[in-house]
């Protein structure tokens, strides 16, 4: 069960790592709608460049942020039924819904690895007035997904190794067999 442990430890370290830097980008976005309405307002010169770069880094921010959420269970749920559940019998329903979680999911890393790199094929930019390049905001699409699926299959095996009562310990350190009903 080591390697169980380290790989799902590992993909929770790193969603930890890319989430907390990525979290960042809202000081950015801040920052840049702050001089915005600094330069519109009390100067009279708006400038053509700060919604749309603070629309990219929002984009970048929300699609990067999906593995950092799920590692922290921060993701939206329908606790009806689930809440009510002992940890065994959560840990089984995860595993069944985890299904419509990968074809979503993977289905949206197969089009996003598609578009981001016809995108940098083509070094796509936004034709607007300022005109920067959005390769980089689209490239970040599969790659924030790839952290997600790989979160989604830590939780998977490990809401394997609760339901069906292996010897595992989570990177908590509280073994899996304590919480069994």
């Amino acid at each position: 069960m080591s390697v169980l442990t380290a790989f799902i430890s590992g993909v929770t370290r790193l969603n930890d790592f890319v989430g907390r830097w990525v979290a960042l980008l809202v000081f950015a976005m801040f920052a840049f709608l702050l001089l915005e309405v600094g330069f519109r307002y009390l100067l009279d010169a708006p400038t053509v460049w700060t919604n749309e770069l603070t629309q990219m880094l929002f984009g970048v921010y929300a699609v990067m942020s999906g593995g950092y959420i799920m590692a922290h269970r921060g993701h939206v749920n329908v606790d009806l039924l689930h809440s009510q559940l002992s940890p065994r019998k959560r840990a089984f329903m995860d595993i069944v819904t985890s299904l419509i979680f990968f074809i979503f999911t993977l289905a949206l890393l197969w089009f996003g690895i598609d578009m981001a790199s016809e995108s940098i094929a083509s070094w796509e930019t936004s034709y607007s007035a300022w005109n920067p390049p959005i390769w980089p905001a689209k490239l970040a699409i599969p790659i924030g997904t790839g952290l997600l699926v790989l979160q989604g299959l830590a939780k998977l095996l490990e809401d394997i190794a609760i339901a069906f009562n292996l010897d595992y310990y989570r990177p908590d350190h509280s073994t899996s067999k304590g919480e069994q009903s």
